[in-house]
């Protein structure tokens, strides 16, 4: 923690004459410091108080709501400014998102360098309360994470999720310390944010006639049930305070200038020729891009993302900017106008000058551009951040020249891939194979020079959902490798394999409790 003195006095004022002793309960992510005691508990149940200080009033609130759950009681823990119970406050010479946890036999006490500090302590009280059925060990913990930016993806294009979908989502990464969700709200199967400049885009491009069955491309292969769905203004609203609640920050991706198809058939004007497109109804990468050229286009996206700004307070604005097929800008007569009178070189150059307008846009309105790491591919700014995500080598070559990166190789962070090599009982996944053990074995700093170092800001884990239908599926497919990512975010230099098997069934009990699905693959053993 940032004042070791505060770490030594909170450990002496331990209000129990016994014995210390070093081994503790199973905590994922694994804190920074823990002693538990031989003796003296502390009883939570539904008539605990939540006293609370220097206005941590969400990170209590939801705390009782969680209790509310666990209890099953009629309402939540009381939450009041005095009494006793369990005592949340801030202090300065804590960690931002750090956390001093002291329970004693009469009180609770939890620090944090901030309200969510506060948020993580009580998540980590959370675990304590369902391992030891609300009566906890006294002992003290002082804990803080690794990375600032600890961010799960989810994407709501290729199948469409209810508020409520998104809300249980927000939970389940709450509960593990997450504080970015990065929100994949359009794409060629359909696009799921209300934009009042452009209805057409949820009258029209929010709904696909069909989707793909399997991974074919015959046509019986096709549902033919129509597929949509999308947030108006008011429910994103909604979601980003639900989150904020929960100390965690979504930032939008609106796709550009590829994985449009959906705006494209909205909009067709916003395509090179103009033509005619249906939102797609399979997987993969289509031609069907927004035109570079055309000035018409860039008024188009600085109009949505003035709107989409308007509603995210996150610094961090994503543009997407990935598998962008340059075909039609090839034979576009305005594009290649545009090259021209800019004078680039080629289509990929062309990209780069799409990238550096639309940052350049959305730095006018205080925030920050972050990307696929295929807008290096054009040449980015030295202020772009950048998602890596073809592998690591994207990250360590921006990192080296500046930019800030958040790791997420696909080899080892897209959650939709398969969880076992013999994918029995898994169902119909897109492919690939990242069991549990690959996820928490993961050294995100691996190939980086000690200077590029500084400029890894985070790591994240993806969750595309092509053949995600439901979020029992997502759920199954989250969990439980989220607390593999979880260890390697938060706890990534304190990672213990000799103890990870054991605290996971710890977590696999904590997962009952909370309702949620959880694959069996790696309980059984299976890899």
């Amino acid at each position: 923690m940032k004042n070791i003195i505060t770490l030594i006095i909170a450990a002496l004022s331990l209000a129990i004459s016994t014995h210390v002793v070093a081994a503790g309960p199973h905590i994922i992510p694994q804190p920074s410091y823990m002693e538990m005691a031989s003796e003296g508990t502390f009883i939570i149940n539904e008539d605990t108080k939540i006293v609370v200080y220097d206005d941590a009033w969400d990170a209590a609130e939801v705390f009782a709501l969680d209790m509310q759950q666990y209890f099953g009681s009629k309402r939540p823990l009381r939450c009041a400014k005095r009494g006793n119970g369990i005592k949340v406050r801030t202090d300065k010479f804590v960690a931002e998102e750090g956390y001093e946890l002291n329970i004693q036999p009469h009180e609770i006490f939890i620090t944090g360098g901030s309200e969510a500090g506060i948020f993580y302590g009580l998540q980590t009280l959370r675990q304590l309360v369902v391992a030891y059925n609300g009566v906890i060990p006294c002992g003290y913990i002082a804990d803080e994470p690794t990375f600032a930016y600890r961010g799960v993806h989810f994407d709501v294009s290729r199948h469409f999720f209810s508020v409520e979908d998104v809300k249980r989502y927000i939970d389940i990464l709450a509960a593990h310390k997450v504080n970015r969700l990065h929100w994949h709200l359009t794409d060629d199967q359909g696009w799921r944010i209300e934009i009042k400049a452009y209805p057409e885009l949820t009258a029209k491009g929010s709904m696909r006639k069909e989707t793909l069955v399997g991974h074919g491309l015959r046509p019986e292969k096709w549902d033919g049930t129509p597929h949509g769905g999308y947030y108006t203004q008011e429910e994103v609203r909604d979601i980003v305070a639900y989150a904020a609640k929960r100390s965690m920050t979504i930032i939008p991706e609106i796709e550009m200038p590829g994985h449009a198809q959906a705006a494209l058939h909205a909009l067709p004007w916003l395509g090179c020729n103009d033509q005619i497109v249906d939102v797609w109804t399979t997987w993969g990468v289509t031609p069907e891009v927004m035109c570079a050229g055309k000035e018409s286009t860039y008024e188009f996206l600085e109009r949505v993302l003035a709107e989409v700004i308007e509603l995210f307070p996150s610094e961090l604005i994503h543009i997407g900017g990935d598998e962008c097929p340059k075909d039609r800008w090839v034979e576009c007569e305005h594009c290649q106008a545009k090259i021209k009178a800019e004078g680039l070189e080629s289509e990929e150059e062309l990209q780069g000058y799409l990238v550096a307008r639309i940052e350049r846009f959305i730095n006018s309105k205080g925030r920050k551009m972050i990307g696929w790491d295929e807008i290096l591919d054009g040449g980015v700014t030295p202020t772009a951040t950048v998602m890596s995500w073809r592998g690591t080598e994207g990250g360590i070559y921006a990192a080296e020249r500046g930019n800030d990166v958040v790791m997420t190789p696909m080899k080892l962070c897209y959650f939709n891939f398969y969880q076992t090599e013999s994918r029995e009982g898994e169902g119909l996944q897109i492919g690939g194979h990242i069991p549990f053990e690959m996820v928490y074995t993961w050294d995100p700093y691996a190939g980086f020079s000690e200077e590029a170092r500084k400029h890894v800001i985070g790591v994240q884990c993806n969750m595309w959902t092509e053949y995600l239908k439901d979020m029992a599926t997502v759920e199954k497919m989250l969990l439980p490798r989220l607390a593999a990512m979880a260890e390697v975010q938060w706890s990534a230099n304190r990672r213990d394999e000799a103890t990870i098997r054991e605290r996971m069934e710890s977590m696999r009990k904590f997962y009952e409790a909370c309702g949620w699905n959880c694959a069996p693959y790696y309980f059984d053993g299976r890899k």
